[in-house]
C-alpha cells in the first residue's frame, strides 16, 4: 500500500521522479477502496449472521408489535426517542418476523451505506488519491464499530449516525468552499434523518462545522470566509435542530433520582485505557463475556500500555512534521471527552460496573470521527517536504555559473550535493513507505484477530436455542398458550411485562395462540419445545357443601370459592374443575381483583385460568344467566413442567 509515502508528502508536491512510487490512477484507487467495501461486508455480514436477536430486540419488536406505530413515532424508549429506528424494526417485523437472517441483511445494508458515506467524505477531503486508502481502511475494519454493528438495536442507533456524520460533514466542507446552496438542502436532510434515529445525532452539525473549518485552516483558506460561504448549511441544519429539540423536550420521559456519579475517573479511565485506545490500534484482541450480558474489551495489560505508547508517539510525531495538525488532535481529544461523559453522568450509580463502557457500543461513532482525523492530517502540509530535494535541482546554479564569491562552482560539486540530497530523500520515502504498509498490515491482523474474538464470545446465545424453537414449535400447538415468563437470560423479570412470552412472541401469534385460559394447559420449555405442563397446589379450592357438585355457581350472581390459605398478590394460575350444562363464558378473579374471562364446554371438563391478584378467596360468576355449573377442588398456584 503506498498511502504512507503519500502522507509524508505535501498534498500537493509537484515532484514526479521517476524514483518516487508511481502516481495511482483514479480508477485503480476507486477499484481498491471498493475491494476494500465488499471484504468489510464480507466479514460483517459473518459476525452479524453469528450472532441473533438479544435483550433491547425483543423489547423494540414487543412494543411495534403490540402498539400502534404512530404512537410510538413520539414515544421515549430507555431514555431515547428514535422513531425511525421504530419503523425500520416495525418494518422488518412485518415483513420477517423474528427473522434473523433478513435483520442481516438490513445490517449488512445500512454498513454499506455508512461505508460509502465515509468513502465519499474521503474522496472530498482528500481527492481521489492513493493516500485515503489508509484512513478508509481504518473506518471500514477498526473493531470500534463491531459491537454495535451485531447488535439490532444498537446498530438502529449506530449506524445513522456514522452515515450522518460522514454526510454532512462532507457536505459541509463541499459548502464552505463553493457555498452552492445544494449541499445545504443535503446536509440537513440527512442531519433530520440522523436526529429521527438516534438523538446523539446532535453532534453532526458541530463536527461538521468544526471539520469545514479545519480543512480552510489546513489548506490556508480563511476560516471566516468559510464559515460565510456555508452559512446556509449551517441556518438549514440549525433549524432543524431547533424543531428537533422542542418535540425532544415534548417526549423525552426525564429520567427520576438522578444521583451525581460514583465514580467518574474510574470508569473514564477503564473506558480508554481497557476500551478505545487499544481499539484504535486494532485491539482489544481479547473479550469476556458472561451470559447474558454483551462482551466486554479485556486488553492484555501489556498491549494497553503499547497502545497509550504508539498513541502518544504517532501524536508526536504528526505534530512534529504536519505544519497546523494540533487543533485537529484538540477537536478528536475534545470528541473522545464529550463521548464518554454523558454515559458517565447518566449510567454511573450504585449498580453500574465498570465493564460498562467497555463494551465499545458507545464509542462506533468515534471511529468516523479518527477516521477524519487521520485525513486531515494527511491533508496538512508537512513541515519538511521529501520533494523539496527534488525541487533544489532546479533552483541550484548551472556548473558553468558563478558562485557569489566570483570563484567558479566545480561541475561534479554542483551535481552531486543535490544528487545526493535526492537519493537520501528517496531512501526516506522508501523507509516511510516499508513502516506504513506494515503498520497498515499489523493494523489489518490485530482488527481481524479482535473481530474474530469478540465473534466466538458473541455468537452464544441462548435465544437463539430458545427463539428458534418456538418458531417450529407453535404451529402445532392445538390449544392456547397461557402467558409465561421467557428464560431469564433472554429477558430477565425487571422487563416485565415485555418478557412474557405473548409479547416477544407476538411477531409469530394469531388471535387463539395465547390467552388467559386454555383447555389443555402447556409450556414452552427454554428449548422453546411445547409440553405438558400442571399446577403446583400452592393453595387450592377447598371441598365444597354441596355433594356432588362442590359448589355451584348459577346465573350472573355468581359464588365465592374459598382457597385453604392466602396467596400474595402476583400472577397465579388455577386449575378449574367443572361440570357445565351447556357451553358458555365465565369469569374468574381472586375476590375485589380483575376479572379473568374463560369459555367453558358442556359437560364435565377442565380449564387454566390465569389471574391476577391474592387473597383466600376465589370469585366465580358465569356470563350468561341460563349457564349453571358445578365447581370441585382443585390447585391455585404456579404452573409448571416436569425438567
Amino acid at each position: 500500500m503506498t498511502s504512507a509515502p503519500l502522507l509524508d508528502s505535501p498534498p500537493h508536491s509537484r515532484d514526479r521522479s521517476r524514483s518516487l512510487p508511481r502516481h495511482i490512477s483514479v480508477r485503480t484507487v476507486l477499484l481498491v477502496a471498493t475491494a476494500m467495501i465488499v471484504a468489510q461486508l464480507v466479514v460483517r455480514a459473518w459476525v452479524a449472521g453469528s450472532g441473533f436477536f438479544y435483550w433491547d430486540d425483543f423489547l423494540l419488536i414487543g412494543r411495534v408489535s403490540g402498539q400502534p406505530l404512530s404512537e410510538l413515532l413520539l414515544t421515549s424508549h430507555d431514555g431515547h426517542v428514535m422513531p425511525f429506528a421504530f419503523v425500520l424494526t416495525w418494518a422488518l417485523t412485518q415483513l420477517a418476523p423474528l427473522n434473523w437472517p433478513a435483520a442481516v441483511v438490513v445490517l449488512v445494508g445500512m454498513q454499506l451505506l455508512a461505508s460509502l458515506a465515509v468513502l465519499r467524505l474521503l474522496i472530498v477531503l482528500l481527492g481521489v488519491r492513493a493516500r485515503l486508502l489508509a484512513p478508509l481502511t481504518f473506518y471500514l475494519f477498526v473493531p470500534l464499530t463491531v459491537p454495535a454493528f451485531a447488535w439490532w438495536s444498537a446498530a438502529v442507533n449506530a449506524l445513522p449516525l456514522q452515515i450522518a456524520l460522514a454526510w454532512v460533514s462532507a457536505d459541509a466542507v463541499r459548502a464552505a468552499r463553493t457555498g452552492r446552496r445544494r449541499y445545504a438542502i443535503s446536509g440537513a436532510l440527512v442531519f433530520a434523518v440522523g436526529l429521527l434515529f438516534f438523538e446523539k445525532s446532535v453532534v453532526v452539525l458541530p463536527v461538521a462545522f468544526a471539520v469545514a473549518m479545519l480543512v480552510a485552516h489546513l489548506t490556508g483558506d480563511s476560516m471566516r470566509a468559510a464559515a460565510s460561504r456555508g452559512a446556509a448549511l449551517w441556518t438549514a441544519a440549525g433549524a432543524v435542530l431547533l424543531a428537533w429539540t422542542a418535540c425532544f423536550l415534548l417526549v423525552i420521559e426525564r429520567p427520576r433520582g438522578l444521583s451525581p456519579p460514583e465514580r467518574p475517573g474510574a470508569l473514564g479511565s477503564r473506558a480508554l485505557s481497557d476500551g478505545l485506545v487499544p481499539a484504535l490500534f486494532g485491539g482489544p484482541w481479547r473479550w469476556d463475556r458472561w451470559q447474558p450480558a454483551t462482551p466486554w474489551a479485556d486488553p492484555p495489560t501489556v498491549t494497553v500500555a503499547l497502545s497509550w505508547l504508539l498513541l502518544i508517539l504517532f501524536a508526536a510525531w504528526t505534530i512534529r512534521t504536519r505544519a497546523r495538525v494540533l487543533p485537529v488532535w484538540l477537536c478528536t481529544v475534545a470528541y473522545a471527552t464529550a463521548t464518554i461523559a454523558p454515559v458517565i453522568a447518566l449510567r454511573d450509580g450504585p449498580s453500574t460496573t465498570d465493564l460498562l463502557l467497555q463494551s465499545l457500543r458507545y464509542f462506533a461513532d468515534f471511529a468516523v470521527i479518527a477516521t477524519i482525523a487521520l485525513a486531515l492530517i494527511a491533508l496538512a502540509p508537512a513541515r519538511r517536504a521529501g520533494a523539496q530535494a527534488a525541487n533544489r535541482i532546479a533552483s541550484r546554479p548551472h556548473p558553468d555559473h558563478r558562485s557569489l564569491s566570483g570563484e567558479s562552482v566545480p561541475a561534479g560539486s554542483a551535481r552531486a550535493r543535490p544528487a545526493a540530497r535526492l537519493r537520501e530523500s528517496l531512501a526516506h520515502s522508501r523507509i516511510h513507505q516499508s513502516i506504513g504498509t506494515a503498520a497498515v498490515a499489523l493494523f489489518l491482523a490485530g482488527s481481524l484477530y479482535s473481530t474474530l474474538t469478540f465473534t466466538d464470545s458473541w455468537k452464544p446465545s441462548p435465544a437463539r436455542t430458545y427463539v428458534t424453537g418456538v418458531h417450529a414449535a407453535l404451529p402445532a400447538a392445538d390449544a392456547p398458550l397461557l402467558p409465561q415468563e421467557v428464560p431469564w437470560n433472554v429477558l430477565n423479570p425487571l422487563a416485565f411485562p415485555e418478557n412474557m412470552t405473548d409479547r416477544v412472541f407476538a411477531p409469530l401469534a394469531t388471535e387463539t395462540t395465547f390467552a388467559l385460559s386454555t383447555p389443555h394447559l402447556r409450556m414452552i420449555t427454554d428449548e422453546g419445545a411445547i409440553v405438558d405442563a400442571q399446577v403446583w397446589w400452592n393453595r387450592g379450592i377447598v371441598e365444597g357443601p354441596e355433594p356432588r357438585c362442590g359448589y355451584r355457581a348459577t346465573g350472573t350472581t355468581g359464588t365465592n370459592l374459598p382457597l385453604d390459605g392466602p396467596m400474595q398478590i402476583r400472577d397465579w394460575t388455577a386449575q378449574l374443575n367443572y361440570y357445565a350444562e351447556a357451553d358458555g363464558r365465565i369469569a374468574l378473579s381472586f375476590e375485589g381483583e380483575t376479572e379473568t374471562v374463560a369459555d367453558v364446554r358442556a359437560g364435565l371438563n377442565t380449564v387454566y385460568v390465569r389471574l391476577l391478584g391474592g387473597g383466600d378467596t376465589l370469585r366465580i360468576r358465569a356470563l350468561d344467566a341460563h349457564q349453571s355449573l358445578c365447581i370441585g377442588t382443585g390447585p391455585v398456584g404456579v404452573a409448571g413442567y416436569s425438567q
